[in-house]
C-alpha cells in the first residue's frame, strides 16, 4: 500500500483538498445566491468552472481560487440578470462597485433596506451617461444618466481629483448616502465619503448631489461638453428628484476611474465572500 501510494503526486491531493473546500464553500453560499439572485441561477457556470479545473490537471491551481471566482461568478451573474452591459456599465467597474456594495454590507455601513448601488464612471467623458442606478435586487437599472464633475477635474474629461476644500474636483471612491436637504441648488442629498485620503471631506467639502441646468443634452450640443460643479456629482434637472427619491437613505455610491492612484480598503475580496457568507447562514 505504502508503494502505491508514493505514485500519487501532491498536487493530485492539493487539487483534491481544494475541490473539497470548494464544495464545502458551495455548499454554505448556494443558499444565499438562490434567495438574493433568484433571476441569476449560478449551477450552470459553477458546474462549468468546476468542471474546466479537472479537465487541466497540469495546471497549478491555488486553494483560493475557487472561492474568488465564485465571487466573479456570482458579480457576471448580476451584471448578465441586470442588463448592464447593455447600458454601458463594463463588467470590471461592476465587479469592483459590487465588491465595495457587499464590503459595506459586511461592516454595517448600509441601511439594510437599500439594495441599490450607484455607480459613476469617470474613465468616460461628460458628453456620456456615465452615472448608473442599479436595483440589486429587482435586477433593474433604474436610472443610466450625464453627470457632471468638478470643475478642476478637468474639462470633458475628469483626470485630476481631491479630497481638499475649495479643490473645486471630484473625489474617487465610495460613499452612503444621508438624508436629503433643501440647499441653495433645492433638492440635495448629502453624502458621506468612506474611503480615507480619497473622500473623507465630501461632508465638510459640501459635496452632495443635486440637479443643474449645466446637466443636458442642450449643454452639450452648445459647448462641446457638460457644465462642471465645485465637485459635487451633478444631475439632470428632469431626473435628479426621482434619483434622490431611489438612493437616499443608506444606499451605496462608487466613483470610479482607472489608473489615478485609488485604493481601497472596501475592495476586500474576503470580506465581499464573508457577506455573500453571511447572507447565506441567515437565509437558511
Amino acid at each position: 500500500m505504502t508503494t502505491h501510494h508514493q505514485h500519487h503526486h501532491p498536487s493530485v491531493v492539493q487539487r483534491q483538498r481544494g475541490a473539497r473546500r470548494s464544495q464545502r464553500f458551495m455548499r454554505r453560499v448556494l443558499p444565499f445566491v438562490a434567495s438574493l439572485f433568484l433571476a441569476t441561477p449560478l449551477a450552470g457556470p459553477v458546474a462549468r468552472s468546476l468542471a474546466n479545473t479537472h479537465a487541466a490537471p497540469a495546471r497549478k491551481v491555488s486553494v483560493m481560487v475557487a472561492p474568488l471566482s465564485r465571487l466573479e461568478s456570482t458579480a457576471r451573474d448580476l451584471y448578465t440578470s441586470l442588463g448592464a452591459e447593455q447600458q454601458g456599465l463594463r463588467f470590471e467597474v461592476f465587479e469592483k462597485a459590487l465588491t465595495g456594495y457587499l464590503n459595506l454590507k459586511q461592516a454595517g455601513r448600509l441601511s439594510e433596506h437599500q439594495q441599490r448601488l450607484t455607480v459613476i464612471d469617470f474613465d468616460l467623458p461628460s458628453t456620456e451617461k456615465r452615472l448608473w442606478v442599479l436595483d440589486l435586487a429587482e435586477h433593474k437599472v433604474l436610472f443610466h444618466t450625464l453627470v457632471a464633475h468638478g470643475h478642476n477635474s478637468g474639462e470633458n474629461e475628469a483626470n485630476n481629483f481631491s479630497n481638499t476644500d475649495q479643490s473645486n474636483m471630484s473625489s474617487l471612491g465610495f460613499y452612503v448616502t444621508g438624508q436629503e436637504y433643501q440647499g441653495k441648488h433645492g433638492r440635495s442629498l448629502r453624502l458621506q465619503g468612506l474611503d480615507e485620503g480619497f473622500n473623507t471631506n465630501a461632508a465638510a467639502r459640501s459635496v452632495v448631489m443635486h440637479g443643474a441646468d449645466y446637466v443636458s443634452e442642450a449643454f452639450i450640443k452648445q459647448n462641446g461638453r457638460l457644465g462642471r460643479s465645485l465637485g459635487c456629482p451633478a444631475l439632470p434637472l428632469d431626473q435628479y428628484a426621482q434619483i434622490i427619491d431611489a438612493v437616499h437613505g443608506g444606499s451605496c455610491l462608487f466613483l470610479n476611474k482607472s489608473n489615478a492612484g485609488y485604493a481601497s480598503k472596501y475592495l476586500n475580496q474576503e470580506a465581499a465572500l464573508a457577506a455573500l457568507a453571511a447572507e447565506a447562514t441567515t437565509a437558511s
